[in-house]
């Protein structure tokens, strides 16, 4: 099933149209995670692209994708035993004592991990907007974005504890 009047990228698109629900239910259901599952979908397609694997039919291209995503998922899994991370228990314990600060901490924790992160970057780490969108591969006013919204959702969490 060689594609040959087909452009790459048009084999690519055919390809993640056709599989990538599939995909990501398999690697979801083995890692119990959704953003595990996305994060092996998308590595199972680069080694598609990195491979450039010639199929000799439908059933051998669903095959090849559905074997080279469990294999992405059995390597996490190994990445997980070998470099557990903290839970977010041991995180907690882990925060200051002051009361303040503990409930600043929590809610930050609590936020969606884009805001978490320029947050964190921005007022734990000092790094500026600039120097964050080019870590994060955002633009400057996307990371400006990003942090009003999270100051946002952290001064909406604290002001609901009160």
């Amino acid at each position: 099933m060689k594609e040959t009047s087909a452009r790459p990228a048009d084999r690519i698109e055919r390809l993640v149209n056709a599989y990538a629900d599939d995909l990501y239910r398999i690697c979801l259901f083995r890692l119990q995670s959704a953003p595990d599952a996305e994060d092996a979908v998308q590595d199972t397609f680069l080694k598609l692209i990195e491979k450039r694997p010639v199929f000799r039919s439908e059933e051998h291209e669903k095959a090849w994708l559905i074997r080279v995503a469990l294999n992405v998922c059995a390597d996490r899994l190994r990445e997980r035993t070998r470099h557990p991370q903290a839970e977010l228990s041991e995180t907690l314990a882990a925060l200051p004592e002051d009361p303040a600060l503990r409930d600043l901490a929590e809610a930050l924790l609590a936020l969606p991990e884009a805001y978490r992160t320029v947050l964190t970057l921005h007022y734990a780490e000092g790094y500026t907007t600039k120097e964050i969108a080019r870590a994060i591969g955002k633009s400057a006013s996307a990371v400006k974005m990003r942090l009003q919204k999270g100051r946002d959702l952290l001064k909406d969490a604290l002001t609901k504890g009160e």
